[in-house]
Order: structure tokens, then C-alpha cells, then sequence
């Protein structure tokens, strides 16, 4: 079927011009043009949803700028290395032994130890919500002298290391930790190369280089960072030099910006239609199969993403390169509902959001192909951060998120239980199906690698038979900078780093 035709691909629109002047509405401070000492200037996608708490999305923001560290980091195959655990080694089943840095310090002056790591891994257990990487596991940290902290899992937890990365894990000093289990603050009391100095609020936030980092010092002076939702503005402050990173650059300003300034590298990033499986429309499996045999995925690469994607082929797409040689039919779909029957169901709510610019044109597109189906639809579409808390209470019916499923623990393990499981943090679609928990429980038992794949793309095929989620493509990221002026940007395809101890301008 026809897309609808791109607008404002030249024009900046009024609203975009105004999230423009936001973006460059405060000047850098610092040296004026000596090789690596100015301040960087970024703009991000995403606003701070929770006040920067670790435990939820905020933490990645954290990550992507430098501010946290946990006892491990992922090289670029996902196995991981020494961060602020210098060893480790497994002790049974379920425990482990982690060596922790004696040469780190925390931002506010004090030290890294054993017990630092054993109360921030506490209270990430205890947070609630709880974060998604802790969604199919329980741990018990325990300091056993200055230098070492023992790990125990409920279950056998073979990606334990891996985990232990996750920026929701990110270790802090005491004052970070708010009285009685309230707030945490990670201002002055990380570990990372930068010190996240000012948040203000969803607009901007000030970082300064952390002269008493452990590791090889930041080369830049300091980060001034604007979250600016609209893409276009994103790609207008870097194409007039406003910014020198912009992350997320639309696919419609790619081809104007040029190759210097387009960075494309593959990514472990799937969108798909949540369908809410526990009310409304959706909670019929026939229903949900008819949105399925409504979907048209090659429409939405070719016109939406213009080629800078790929067709959906299941929840794990190119950037999990193992999958497809592992994948199994769906097992156990319902029958399509004929669209006469289709046609006489409620409206539905389908909901996207700005922050992604890709994501409203698709939503536009995925509701052409449900009405042709039969469906009546109703399109919301807001910023993330005003619709994390109603998408995961299931007030949506449909709701088209940008998911990376190796964002976890660098395996699509944390993934599938957190989005799939009755019991996950992060289950949009409400999903609670035997099979499901089942198949994801035996892969996470399972300590080698390869049958561990095996078992996980059974999952798959379990939750893409209950029709929860339908694939709309796999994203290609596309991240902007002047490879003339800005050096050491991270190119991360589990978008956990950006901004790094050696990125900066000269």
C-alpha cells in the first residue's frame, strides 16, 4: 500500500525551531579551540523520565555520558571485562567472588570498596520498580572485607558478569542513597570519567570532567547536554554547527546532512506493536493474528525508513548476527479473525512517541494497514516520558516501541523475560502465557552459550505465536557528528556509550 508522503523534510517546523533555541540557548563554557580543550556540546533524544534515578531508562542516559560505571563493563561482543571489579570467579552454582578496584574513588571524595558495591547492589534489588535487568533474577550482595563482595543468585545465573554492567547496576557512594529507601542521586557520587554537576529538569544537564578518575582522565573539559525530543531540530543545531553530537539523527535528514556528518552502524534495536493481550480488543489471539496478517513491514522500510532498515523478521533481527540460523516457526497462532469480524470491534488506541522521529510516520502507516484490515483507530502520540507509565499499565491497546533487545545483559535473555514474562518489569503487552515462562526459564538455566541460543529462539518462536508483539522492522542507528571535528565518539550497537573519557573536539 501507498505511505503517506514525508513533510518538513527541508523546512524546520515551528515547533522543532523552538526546541532549536532550547537546544542552543546556553553557551559553552571552557577553552576557545585548542585540540580537546573545549567543551563538548550533545543533544540527546530522550529526557530524564525518572529524575535520573539508575533503576529505570535514566541510567542508560548516565551511561552514554560517562557518569556510571559498574563492577564490569561489554567489550564489543558483549563479553564482559573489568570495570570496578578488577576479577572474578564462580563459586557453586550460584555464587560469585568479585575482586573490586582499590585505586577508584567515588566523585564526592570518598572510596570505593566492598561495602559500596554491596549496598548500591542492594539497593537496586530492593528498588521498586525494580529494574528490568533484575526482572528474572534475585542477587544478595555481601561485602567479605574491604576488597571483595560475594554475589548469590536465587537461581543459577550464569550471566551474572554480563548483568553486573547493566547501568541500572552502576555503583554509588553512600550519599547518593536518600533516607529509608527514597530517592537516589547520582549527582557527585558516581564513578565515571564526567560528574553529572546540574540537571535541569527535561531540558539540559552539566557535566565536568572528573580530575580524580581512576582511569585515563576525560580529554574534554566538560559536557553541556540539551534533550531535544524533535529530531529535525537535533539534526538543524549539528548541521549549523550548534552541537558537535546529535544523537539519533532522522532517517529524512541522513541523505541532507551528508556522509561526514551520518554515522549508520547496525544495532540489536527491533520496533514492534505491543498488542495488549489482557483487555480490550487485543485480548482476543484472533484479533491480535489479524493485526499480525494486517502488517506490511517492507512498506515501512522503503517508505518510512528509506532503506535505512531491515524487514522484520522475528524479535531478534541482523544485529544479533547468531539468530537467524537458530530461528523456529511460531508455535501455537490463532486463526486470523476474517475482516468483517474485524470491522465490527471497538476503536482502538494505538500510541507511539516523539522522541524516535521514525516512530510517528510508522504509527501513520501501521494504522493505514489496520484500518484496511477493518480496524478503527485512534492515534496518541506524545513525548516517552509522558507515556512510559500509562504504555506499561496497559491503557494503550496498541503502542509501537523501539526496543533493544541486547540492552540488558548483552544477551536478548533479560529481554525476552522482562517484555514476554507474567512476571516482567517491562511487559507492555501485558503477556502471560504459560509456554512463554516456561521457554524462558529453561534458557535461563542454561550456562552454555549455545544451547542457551537455542532455547532463547524457542522462546521466540513462543512469543511470537501468542502474537503479543508483532516485528516492524530492525532499526540501522544513525548518529550525528563532524568526523572533521569531533573525535572518539562511541559507536555502540547496545547503545550504552556515546559520550567517552576520549571523545572530544580537534
Amino acid at each position: 500500500m501507498p505511505t503517506p508522503r514525508r513533510l518538513h523534510r527541508a523546512a524546520l517546523p515551528l515547533a522543532a525551531t523552538a526546541l532549536l533555541a532550547a537546544a542552543t540557548a546556553c553557551t559553552s563554557s571552557g577553552g576557545s579551540g585548542g585540540s580537546g580543550d573545549e567543551r563538548l556540546k550533545v543533544a540527546l533524544a530522550f529526557p530524564p523520565a525518572q529524575a535520573m534515578s539508575p533503576y529505570g531508562d535514566d541510567a542508560v542516559i548516565l551511561s552514554r555520558l560517562a557518569v556510571v560505571e559498574g563492577l564490569t563493563r561489554l567489550d564489543k561482543n558483549g563479553e564482559a571485562k573489568p570495570a570496578l571489579a578488577t576479577a572474578w570467579k564462580r563459586d557453586g552454582d550460584r555464587a560469585w567472588e568479585f575482586t573490586v578496584r582499590r585505586d577508584a574513588a567515588f566523585q564526592d571524595g570518598t572510596k570505593l570498596d566492598a561495602a559500596a558495591v554491596a549496598r548500591s547492589l542492594t539497593a537496586a534489588q530492593k528498588a521498586s520498580p525494580k529494574p528490568r535487568v533484575l526482572s528474572d533474577t534475585t542477587l544478595t550482595a555481601t561485602a567479605e572485607g574491604a576488597g571483595t563482595v560475594r554475589i548469590t543468585t536465587k537461581d543459577a545465573d550464569p550471566l551474572l558478569p554480563q548483568r553486573l554492567a547493566n547501568p541500572s547496576l552502576s555503583i554509588l557512594s553512600a550519599a547518593a542513597y536518600g533516607k529509608d529507601g527514597g530517592k537516589v542521586n547520582p549527582a557527585g557520587h558516581a564513578t565515571g570519567p564526567f560528574t553529572l554537576a546540574k540537571v535541569n529538569g527535561a531540558v539540559s544537564a552539566t557535566l565536568e570532567r572528573n580530575d580524580t578518575y581512576w582511569g585515563a582522565k576525560a580529554k574534554a573539559p566538560g559536557v553541556d547536554v540539551k534533550f531535544v525530543a524533535d529530531g529535525t531540530a537535533r539534526a538543524n543545531a549539528l548541521r549549523t554547527k550548534d552541537i558537535d553530537v546529535a544523537e539519533y539523527v532522522p532517517v529524512s535528514q541522513a541523505s541532507l546532512l551528508g556522509d561526514g556528518m551520518v554515522h549508520e552502524f547496525p544495532s540489536a534495536r527491533t520496533n514492534g506493536l505491543s498488542l495488549n493481550t489482557e483487555r480490550g480488543v487485543f485480548a482476543d489471539p484472533a484479533m491480535r493474528a489479524a493485526a499480525r496478517e494486517a502488517i506490511d513491514s517492507k512498506a515501512l522500510v522503503d517508505g518510512v525508513y528509506e532503506g535505512r532498515a531491515d524487514t522484520a523478521q522475528g524479535l531478534l533481527g541482523p544485529g544479533v548476527p547468531w539468530a537467524a540460523d537458530l530461528r523456529t516457526a511460531p508455535s501455537g497462532r490463532a486463526k486470523a479473525a476474517a475482516p468483517a469480524e474485524v470491522g465490527k470491534t471497538q476503536q482502538i488506541v494505538l500510541a507511539t512517541y516523539t522522541n524516535r522521529p521514525e516512530l510517528p510516520e510508522a504509527a501513520t502507516v501501521v494504522q493505514q494497514q489496520l484500518e484496511k484490515r477493518g480496524f478503527t483507530v485512534k492515534q496518541v502520540v506524545r513525548d516517552y516520558a509522558q507515556m512510559e507509565a500509562d504504555a506499561l499499565a496497559g491503557k494503550y491497546d496498541a503502542f509501537i516501541q523501539a526496543r533493544n533487545t541486547l540492552l540488558d545483559t548483552a544477551d536478548p535473555l533479560s529481554y525476552l523475560a522482562s517484555d514476554f514474562s507474567c512476571d516482567g518489569s517491562f511487559n507492555i503487552t501485558q503477556l502471560c502465557a504459560k509456554p512463554v515462562d516456561t521457554a524462558v526459564g529453561k534458557a535461563a538455566a542454561l550456562a552454555d552459550t549455545d544451547a542457551r541460543h537455542r532455547a532463547e529462539m524457542a522462546a521466540e518462536a513462543a512469543i511470537l505465536g501468542s502474537d503479543a508483539l508483532v516485528p516492524l522492522v530492525h532499526e540501522r542507528f544513525v548518529q550525528g557528528y563532524d568526523e572533521t571535528r569531533v573525535q572518539g565518539v562511541a559507536l555502540d550497537p547496545m547503545e550504552r556509550t556515546l559520550i567517552t573519557a576520549d571523545t572530544r573536539i580537534g
